[in-house]
């Protein structure tokens, strides 16, 4: 294992190492900033594909990096297809516009997509000249909280799966898992943070229902949340456990939680869940 992290401590290392990058929005940016704010890749060695001259612009005059940024049209854009690790952070309906340029290497090059609902399967058939790797990651990643799913395709080495490690634990924590599990993954993880993201809307509406304004409404129920998720992730209780402590027989808590249940709230929250995993599965 040393022998592997020395390896790729030895490639980064080199001034002739390349990171591709194809698309450079959010997600890409959230990936590859930490990258550069600790070091462990120059801003010389990221060779970046964008569609838009817009954002070729952008990116040239705003990003605190000095990468190198090109049109995908341009006939540098294969600078980036010969970094021998690129991550593909496209929109999904995007892909079937890209065209991956031949390599004159003896070797396939590894490519690491971040594309929601994408499989292996359809990766390896877009891009038959590289080894495959499919991630899902979710949009705390831009805070380097994150939680990114990595699914390897049967070719990639060991080598490149520490150095691709290496690479999202910079901003998220690291789940290794069948590729069967990334779609319930995907839901728990990137489509869910829409859903807490409603539950808070929804509580603050009660609050201002109650008589306060919504913007302290808002901060209430957030610092409520934050501090409920300490206590389960650090006290050791579980989930039952908790509601128990907060709830007592004919009082506040158990007459919100009797209109709740009246709504089916717990079912609708699970049935959401699987809708997004078998929308997933529609996708790939």
């Amino acid at each position: 294992m040393g022998g592997c992290k020395d390896l790729c401590l030895f490639l980064i290392n080199q001034v002739s190492f390349k990171l591709g990058i194809i698309g450079f929005g959010n997600i890409a940016k959230a990936i590859v900033n930490p990258l550069l704010e600790k070091k462990f890749i120059n801003p010389e060695q990221i060779y970046c594909i964008v569609k838009s001259n817009k954002s070729f612009d952008d990116i040239r005059n705003s990003y605190p990096y000095k990468i190198n940024v090109i049109l995908a049209n341009s006939i540098d854009s294969k600078l980036v297809w010969d970094a021998p690790i690129k991550i593909l952070s496209v929109k999904p309906q995007q892909l079937e516009e890209l065209i991956e340029l031949p390599s004159n290497k003896n070797k396939k090059d590894t490519i690491v997509s971040v594309l929601a609902g994408v499989s292996l399967k359809k990766l390896e058939r877009k891009f038959p000249n590289h080894n495959c790797v499919r991630t899902v990651t979710n949009i705390p990643i831009l805070l380097g909280k994150g939680l990114t799913g990595i699914t390897w395709g049967s070719s990639v080495d060991e080598d490149k799966k520490i150095f691709i490690k290496k690479i999202f634990e910079k901003s998220s924590k690291i789940y290794e898992l069948p590729e069967d599990y990334l779609d319930i993954f995907l839901s728990l993880t990137a489509s869910a943070p829409a859903i807490i993201a409603l539950i808070v809307d929804s509580l603050s509406d009660g609050g201002l229902s109650g008589g306060l304004n919504k913007k302290l409404s808002e901060e209430l129920v957030i610092e409520m949340i934050f501090g409920t998720i300490l206590l389960l992730k650090e006290s050791n209780i579980g989930t039952t456990e908790l509601k128990n402590m907060v709830t007592s027989p004919g009082g506040t808590t158990i007459s919100a939680l009797n209109i709740l249940e009246k709504r089916s709230f717990k079912s609708a929250l699970i049935e959401a869940i699987i809708a997004a995993r078998n929308k997933s599965k529609e996708f790939s």
